[in-house]
């Protein structure tokens, strides 16, 4: 049977992975958008983008990656990564969370027709007037066959309890590290004095 200081032990890890795994899934949850060595970088296909996002009005020339914090103009730059992108044609669409809604057009807040970039860079430039949740949708090719989906919200704040979960991940596999060489620290000077016994 398992000793009450390791049941509690595991019992932490498990939580711990537990509340990882939200964390996790909730870092990802921005589509084909994703932050990667303080780069942010848009998945279209095979292919790679890099995305930059500003708010000049409001945060002079912070950038953004995922969420808009505030309504307002934004400007909004896509710069290929791979040279291949620049050769195929490009489609930009931004869109109300369409909420089981079938007609895209009736959605659309940004489109941007289907064209090449020779020099690889694509700004964009809309105003967002209300808070609320879009999707982002960049399609490049002739048919369309890579495609990018990112969802991102304008001047919504998350709920409080998402900016604590990462450090109650950290409490609580600290708490089972110190569980465990507790354990393992008593287990050592148990063999210790076994040993010192025996050899008395």
């Amino acid at each position: 049977m398992f000793e009450k200081g390791s049941m509690r032990a595991y019992f932490a890890i498990f939580l711990a992975v537990l509340l990882f795994g939200s964390v996790h899934e909730r870092a990802f949850a921005h589509g084909n958008l994703s932050m990667e060595k303080d780069v942010c970088k848009l998945q279209l296909g095979k292919y790679m983008m890099h995305f930059t996002g500003y708010q000049p009005e409001a945060t002079g020339s912070k950038e953004f990656c995922e969420d808009i914090p505030r309504t307002g103009s934004i400007v909004m730059a896509l710069d290929a990564i791979d040279p291949e992108l620049r050769d195929m044609p490009i489609e930009v669409r931004i869109i109300q969370d369409p909420e089981g809604k079938a007609d895209a057009e009736a959605v659309t807040v940004l489109h941007l027709a289907p064209q090449r970039y020779p020099t690889g860079s694509i700004s964009i430039e809309h105003k967002f007037d209300q808070p609320g949740k879009f999707v982002g949708l960049v399609t490049a090719g002739e048919k369309g066959e890579h495609v990018a989906r990112f969802p991102f919200s304008v001047a919504i704040d998350r709920p409080a309890y998402e900016k604590y979960l990462l450090i109650l991940v950290v409490v609580l596999l600290g708490f089972a590290l110190y569980l465990f060489s507790g354990r393992a620290r008593r287990a050592a000077e148990v063999r210790a004095s076994t040993s010192s016994n025996k050899l008395l």
